[in-house]
């Protein structure tokens, strides 16, 4: 079984990721492997409902692409035990931006994944972006990758994991009541 890094620590990962064909063709609800699948987005939206009937809302994720719309899929937080966000490549970072959409702007409080080509450089910064779980890329050692969160310890700017800036942090112990935007 594959592991995965879940809240800062390494777990057993009892998820299969759906993905098209070579052709592009999506496979049917029947097709499906057994156990909890994380499908594509546009085979939950032609699907939503012969998912949930077959599966429930326990054993059905969805995973975004770097192209997807986070609103496409806001209203369905309820029905869902997961969202992933594919990345499919390392210089691609449109998926920080969506990770940040669902957590900031659509108040997504469940599980958010980062699965593709997730490597060590980008844990930390992907977990600021409001990512809690991760599948770094099988040939890539997590517990290396696990370690991406002790690289630094104070952070300059705001994020998802820290709204306030240091300059604001620092104001903040230092008593200072009023700091300058």
């Amino acid at each position: 079984m594959a592991s995965i890094i879940k809240n800062r620590d390494i777990v057993n990962d009892d998820w299969s990721v759906v993905r098209a064909a070579e052709d592009g063709a999506l496979p049917t609800v029947s097709e499906l492997p057994a156990g909890k699948v994380i499908v594509p987005l546009v085979l939950w939206q032609t699907e939503r409902e012969a998912l949930v009937a077959a599966r429930g809302a326990t054993e059905i994720g969805v995973w975004l692409a770097p192209d997807s719309e986070p609103a496409d899929i806001a209203g369905d937080f309820d029905e869902l035990a997961l969202i992933a966000v594919d990345f499919p490549v390392f210089r691609d970072g449109r998926g920080y931006s969506i990770g940040r959409l669902l957590r900031e702007r659509y108040g997504y409080k469940g599980e958010l994944r980062a699965i593709g080509d997730v490597l060590r450089d980008q844990v930390r910064l992907m977990f600021r972006c409001g990512f809690d779980a991760f599948a770094v890329r099988a040939d890539k050692d997590i517990n290396d990758a696990l370690k991406a969160f002790d690289d630094f310890t104070v952070q300059y700017q705001g994020a998802v994991d820290d709204p306030s800036p240091l300059f604001r942090r620092r104001a903040a112990q230092a008593g200072v009541d009023k700091v300058p935007a």
